[in-house]
């Protein structure tokens, strides 16, 4: 298949693959790293996708990229992180990220769509088990969610990190996907009487809620203003 064979990985790329190399509308991926790094910080909630005993099972969870790797959150009863444990080397997962910017109003039906930026990861993941590993991990993924938060709050204890769960997917075979502009109505369709263009969406914060039994005199913190 034209353009799917790896290519020589360099700083800045991903290496597309057969797997990263979608059938449709190829032109819209991109393997640019510092695009990929981008999407996945925006974000801090992932579908995570395996086999398990012969049926496909997706999940959506939490993640956190640290670098080159992402970790993902989970208990250690669910069904990822026993398959994780079990399988050799590791679980083969697909996990995907994506955000929707606008939805796209043309003049046909045919030609609604929305504008997005996505995220595919394939590889193994694995059971983390080293116990700094794992505190550093879980100290990303609130940071994930919140960005300084891990500070402001209690580390876990050993029973929670005992019933704490961390899967480690390395950032390797990985590619993103994005549409931008507007409507790609055809010529015929011009003149119709219907309204087309996009509709813009924005993420959002609203007034952070204090909790009732807060300590007297703890004040909203300075990262949670900033959102």
């Amino acid at each position: 298949m034209q353009g799917t064979q790896p290519q020589q990985r360099d700083d800045a790329t991903y290496p597309p693959t057969e797997r990263t190399v979608p059938t449709r509308s190829p032109g819209r991926a991109s393997y640019d790293k510092e695009l990929v790094h981008a999407i996945l910080d925006e974000g801090y909630v992932c579908h995570l996708g395996f086999v398990r005993d012969g049926a496909p099972v997706v999940l959506p969870t939490l993640y956190a990229r640290a670098g080159e790797r992402l970790y993902v959150h989970g208990s250690t009863g669910s069904r990822p992180l026993r398959a994780a444990r079990q399988a050799d080397p590791g679980l083969q997962v697909c996990l995907t990220v994506t955000h929707v910017d606008g939805l796209v109003l043309a003049r046909s039906a045919f030609h609604h769509s929305i504008n997005y930026r996505s995220v595919v990861v394939h590889g193994t993941a694995y059971d983390v088990t080293d116990a700094e590993e794992k505190r550093q991990a879980l100290d990303a993924l609130v940071d994930q969610v919140v960005p300084g938060r891990a500070a402001d709050s209690r580390p876990a204890d050993k029973k929670e990190l005992a019933a704490t769960a961390v899967i480690r997917l390395d950032l390797d075979e990985v590619s993103a996907k994005l549409r931008t502009g507007g409507v790609n109505d055809e010529p015929e369709d011009l003149a119709l009487p219907h309204w087309a263009g996009v509709v813009p969406l924005r993420k959002g914060y609203g007034t952070p809620l204090a909790d009732p039994g807060l300590a007297p005199g703890t004040a909203l913190p300075g990262y949670l203003t900033a959102l």
